[in-house]
């Protein structure tokens, strides 16, 4: 098996969004392409990831075949979505061998994501793998990689920080909650306003774990819509004062021109909470907290420019993280190419298998019938049997002397010799000589005399 990796595509990096969608792949027609990319010349092997960052195929190709395998892909990715390849030719990439497989490393390992160490890329990855399998599209060299891929970004986010820390403002809310409450299973979340970052915030504060979710908004009909939407319970704007004292964690994005969460409100809530601790994420600008409510007891506030700073300081971290990343994949890529390459030796190490279990079992055949047709004493069978093995040595390496002779430089010769460690016995046999033997016998003594006999 001889193979070479390719990879083209697009993405974040090389093109923008309303480039991106011209080429978007939906999951009906991805089966389609496959099919029209494995017949396509020197294509062997392929799969491909469609997303909303990144449209790309991966695939193998014989070696010698990447190029043109490349030139075939770059022309029918863009036929398939109904554009001229000329048109967007320039914000296409393309990657072959080495770099193909890094590439597919980086992009498992969420190195190559719009934001460092996300976790969508990898599930998304191993989704359209799956669906080139389902297709009959991936073979064994594609699939060794993928599956290496998944090795390296299960390496990357044990072995480094790249995917701690919020990485975005809706997100961060969760990180804020937790450091107050550390587990956030049981704890109950109000939703104050209807805005769509409040939506999200409150989403991966669900994921977390949180117990109840209610939601407020001055419009009954988008309060309801909005809760409808979170698996949460709508609640009257008039009742916001009783809904703050029983929650643990509010998220506020009111549109208001003017604070709602005032300090005379907070007066009043405090002193119902009985001062227990909760949190105020204020995501709305302007603020919907007023910013002298966190002086009291058990009141944290957190407006946007402190979710902003958090993130901020999350992908600092993530970025440093990124760079032990790298050196993670650099070795893996090291690795695997190592295995490709093995694999162009695979068909001759068969042959040599299965010549010498030849030669062997025709001398075994032998050596069976010859015991089995007459009676033999305990030595004469020891002579038969170092008379076959000796056989299947010499015929063994009858073709190898004979090329060896026949060479007319020293290229081959070193090379057996590297191959069996020759100089390295040579040199271990003179040790053992030299420490071990005994010095020779006197020719008259019985024992020399059964040397010579032997």
């Amino acid at each position: 098996m001889t193979a070479e990796l390719f990879a083209v595509g697009i993405s974040w990096r090389t093109a923008p969004v309303a480039v991106r969608e011209k080429l978007a792949i939906p999951d009906e027609d991805h089966a389609g392409l496959l099919a029209a990319l494995v017949r396509a010349p020197g294509v062997r092997e392929a799969m491909l990831i469609s997303t909303c960052n990144r449209v790309e195929i991966f695939g193998a190709c014989p070696a010698g075949e990447a190029e043109r395998a490349v030139a075939e892909v770059r022309r029918l990715l863009p036929e398939s979505r109904g554009v001229a390849p000329a048109s967007v030719a320039p914000v296409l990439f393309d990657h072959v061998r080495t770099e193909a497989v890094r590439h597919v490393f980086r992009v498992a390992s969420a190195l190559d994501s719009l934001v460092v160490g996300e976790a969508q890329i990898l599930g998304q990855l191993k989704a359209s793998f799956a669906a080139a399998g389902t297709a009959g599209t991936s073979g064994p060299v594609l699939g060794r990689c993928l599956e290496r891929a998944f090795g390296v970004a299960k390496r990357v986010r044990s072995e480094t920080s790249i995917a701690r820390g919020s990485s975005n403002v809706s997100s961060v809310a969760v990180e804020l909650a937790a450091r107050v409450f550390g587990d956030l299973h049981g704890k109950r979340v109000l939703v104050v306003g209807a805005g769509k970052m409040s939506a999200l915030a409150a989403k991966h504060l669900r994921h977390a774990g949180v117990d109840e979710l209610v939601v407020t908004n001055r419009s009954p009909e988008r309060a309801a819509r909005l809760a409808e939407e979170l698996d949460a319970t709508a609640r009257p704007w008039t009742e916001l004062e009783e809904l703050l004292a029983a929650a643990d964690v509010v998220i506020s994005s009111t549109g208001a021109r003017e604070p709602v969460l005032t300090v005379p409100l907070f007066k009043k809530v405090a002193k119902r909470r009985r001062w227990r601790p909760i949190v105020i994420v204020d995501i709305a600008v302007p603020r919907d907290a007023d910013p002298a409510i966190g002086k009291q007891d058990g009141v944290y506030v957190f407006d946007i420019d402190d979710l902003e700073r958090v993130v901020a300081a999350n992908l600092a971290e993530r970025q440093k993280a990124a760079e032990h990343a790298e050196r993670i994949v650099a070795v893996e890529v090291g690795q695997f190419d190592a295995w490709l390459r093995a694999q162009k030796v695979v068909p001759t190490i068969r042959a040599l298998r299965e010549h010498f279990a030849r030669v062997a079992d025709a001398e075994v055949e032998k050596l069976v019938l010859q015991l089995a047709r007459k009676e033999l004493s305990p030595a004469e069978r020891e002579e038969a049997v170092r008379r076959s093995v000796q056989l299947v040595v010499a015929k063994l390496l009858h073709q190898p002397q004979m090329a060896l002779k026949a060479a007319d430089a020293d290229g081959l010769a070193a090379a057996v010799q590297r191959l069996f460690s020759l100089e390295l016995v040579a040199e271990a046999a003179v040790a053992v000589v030299e420490r071990e033997s005994p010095a020779a016998p006197d020719p008259a003594t019985p024992a020399a005399a059964a040397a010579r006999r032997r």
